[in-house]
């Protein structure tokens, strides 16, 4: 370790948090991170202050995460501290490694391979079970069977598991079973493994295997889990069966975070670690050093008005730099005007000095990014779609890297970021860039290999062509690219883990964000709701949330914003004042004898139609205002009243007519029979108790 960071050293700059989480002693540790909380700092700086502690060797070490890319910053930042030998993978990489490692003794013969895409057999499976092969089809399957190893669902076992979780199955659910069935004989009688297979052959292979279990156990000691809110039971599995009866763990996570549930993830063994390791240490990290404290603001906002948060995840993040500019909200007639307006912004930061890498427009699904792709080259803005072609897998990086291991034969003499500019100028890296287009972005491509040269010499000492060579070679085998200079276009899931000086969340309207097929399950829109503050805490100066009311121009305005925006946009906003507007300029008709009263939304204001709306006054898609605490004590007096009167509690009142008491809040006698279900008898002779209620358990929460 010489000539590494000193202990001293080690620790200045973190915070008294952060330093709690490095210097809590070995065991189980369960740090709670928030967004923007210098999580990843903590880790490599836990995992040195450990090994210079004299607790393990670097050997020892096996940190995973959930993306190459976090992993592949986690051994940057291992390196600049020094330390090396210490395993930074994802949870596939590490299981792919010790695999090929233990295959021979555990099966006997050639390791299998690994398969290429698994479309090609799942549509062979689809094909004996009747299942339809189209190619979207086949995608769903495919995701489908990759939930179910995820959660260790077997075959047989998938249909009742599926109705159990509310899967959206592409086939009936027993249909699925047999696609998945036959796509396990497929790949057996292939003798290849699929991703899942990995993982599920690791556990097999330490929990079966007395002698594996025990040379793994020997060799690796200390744990850690980044993203921890991630896990799926395969996963756990893995790493129950990598610790044996061990608690040398640290795990690190956010519950507001948690935004893979449909693959199968869990928050769940981050918020019972305590549970599992009553002697566990817990630290809380708050403090935000990525964003303004008026981004940070309304990311607090956004996760507060979540429902039934556990204990674990709440989180506030505090703010910890100057002041920057408000978010902005903004309102579109279609998504071509939204698109132009986010383009043009974007232009505006671009003059202004942001770095065009330091800018994402994130969309809650891909299809979404084609207006935008346009709209940015229409000003001649470059852009990046993330999940599109693979960096490492670009014609020009791949002649790129042959030239470059090439040279490693004898390298040529100066500094290593000049010497890789000048291996890469034959293949098209002039010193100013093309107009654009193809060129460009063969230019831009080549210029982030010398930006991660010139990366290399800053955190590594006397770093050479060799090294720099094998960083690239690691990278490509865990597709770990570079930053290239353009607009990155991404979903909300693609952008996990990452942060830009500017964020612009666009499409920020119900029916996308809450996607569409999340409503009528709490639990799916809760999970809309932290991807949302996913999104906002990306941004770490300028933030922006548009919507449309129309997917094409001149089309019908049907869309309303997002139902998470209410109570986020400030009230002098015009946007704040649609709704409003809305109501008042919606007619009321005249009544006539016999006639219903037509009721109107009290958030919105547009027109109730079915049962429960109206008794709920408010539309299905506006957001809930409901007194948690008044509805349970309203449901206490209901059932007290229904034992003194001996009959059923829906007598008293239904479940739905409590629901619309707790959201309404009615202070009088007048507001309270306005609500649906609740006429003068019922009035007279439980509206005094209720108003009485009421007001008491106000008065308890003000206290």
């Amino acid at each position: 370790m010489a000539g590494g960071p000193r202990p001293g050293n080690l620790l200045a700059g973190l915070d008294p948090d952060q330093l709690a989480a490095v210097e809590a002693p070995r065991g189980p540790v369960c740090v709670l991170a928030g967004a923007g909380t210098g999580k990843t700092r903590t880790i490599v700086s836990r995992i040195t202050h450990l090994i210079h502690s004299g607790h393990v060797t670097p050997g020892q070490v096996l940190a995973v995460t959930f993306t190459a890319r976090a992993a592949g910053e986690m051994r940057t930042r291992l390196l600049a501290m020094d330390v090396h030998g210490a395993q930074a993978r994802t949870f596939h990489a590490a299981a792919l490694r010790q695999l090929r490692y233990f295959w021979p003794r555990v099966v006997g013969d050639a390791p299998w391979d690994l398969v290429d895409g698994k479309l090609r057999l799942v549509g062979q499976a689809a094909h004996r079970a009747g299942a339809g092969t189209e190619r979207d089809t086949l995608r769903d399957l495919a995701s489908e069977i990759e939930w179910a190893k995820a959660s260790l669902v077997a075959p047989e076992d998938y249909p009742a598991a599926a109705a159990r979780a509310r899967r959206d199955t592409p086939a009936p659910a027993e249909q699925v079973a047999k696609v998945y069935t036959a796509y396990e004989s497929l790949k057996n009688a292939a003798r290849v493994l699929d991703f899942d297979d990995l993982l599920l052959h690791t556990a097999a292979a330490l929990e079966e295997h007395s002698a594996v279990a025990e040379e793994f156990r020997d060799r690796y000691r200390c744990f850690v889990v980044d993203e921890y809110q991630d896990v799926t039971p395969l996963q756990q599995r893995v790493l129950d069966a990598w610790l044996g009866h061990r608690d040398d763990l640290t795990v690190v996570g956010d519950a507001n975070q948690t935004i893979y549930s449909f693959a199968g993830a869990s928050p769940r063994p981050l918020l019972d670690f305590t549970r599992r390791f009553p002697e566990a240490t817990v630290v809380r990290l708050e403090r935000d050093y990525r964003s303004t404290p008026e981004v940070v603001s309304l990311a607090n906002r956004v996760i507060s008005a979540a429902r039934d948060r556990p204990a674990g995840s709440r989180l506030r993040l505090i703010g910890q730099r100057p002041t920057g500019p408000e978010p902005v909200f903004a309102e579109y007639d279609d998504e071509p005007a939204e698109a132009a307006a986010v383009a043009g912004r974007i232009k505006e930061l671009v003059e202004q000095g942001t770095p065009l890498s330091e800018i994402a427009v994130l969309y809650r699904v891909n299809a979404q990014s084609e207006v935008y792709e346009q709209a940015l080259a229409e000003l001649e803005l470059p852009y990046l779609v993330r999940g599109g072609e693979r960096f490492f897998a670009r014609q020009e990086v791949r002649q790129a890297m042959a030239a470059l291991r090439t040279a490693c034969g004898r390298p040529p003499e100066g500094e290593l970021p000049a010497v890789v500019r000048a291996l890469l100028a034959p293949l098209g890296l002039s010193d100013e860039p093309p107009a654009g287009g193809s060129a460009r972005e063969r230019w831009e491509a080549l210029l982030a290999l010398v930006e991660l040269g010139e990366e290399l010499v800053a955190t590594v000492a006397d770093a050479d062509l060799h090294r720099y060579v094998a960083e690239l070679e690691q990278r490509a085998q865990a597709q770990h690219p570079p930053t290239v200079e353009g607009v990155t276009l991404a979903s909300l899931h693609a952008a996990k883990g990452l942060e830009w000086d500017a964020v612009f969340l666009v499409g920020v309207a119900d029916g996308t964000m809450p996607i569409q097929h999340a409503d009528g399950d709490d639990a799916a829109i809760e999970e809309e709701r932290r991807l949302l503050y996913v999104g906002v805490t990306r941004a770490r100066v300028h933030l922006s949330l548009t919507w449309a009311l129309s997917r094409t121009a001149g089309g019908k305005r049907y869309r309303r914003r997002s139902r998470f925006l209410y109570g986020l946009i400030p009230e002098n906003h015009p946007t704040a004042r649609v709704a409003a507007v809305r109501q008042q300029e919606t007619p009321r008709p005249a009544m006539g004898r016999g006639m219903t009263p037509v009721r109107y939304c009290r958030v919105c204001g547009d027109k109730l139609v079915g049962t429960m709306p109206v008794k709920l006054g408010r539309c299905q898609h506006c957001p809930s205002d409901l007194d948690e605490g008044l509805l349970a004590a309203l449901r206490e007096w209901r059932v007290d009243r229904a034992k003194g009167l001996k009959v059923p509690p829906y007598v008293i009142f239904t479940d739905a007519t409590l629901l619309a008491i707790a959201e309404q809040r009615p202070a009088d006698r007048a507001a309270l029979v306005s609500i649906s279900g609740i006429g003068a008898a019922k009035l007279d002779r439980f509206g005094a108790e209720v108003l009485s209620l009421i007001s008491g358990v106000h008065r308890s929460s003000d206290v």
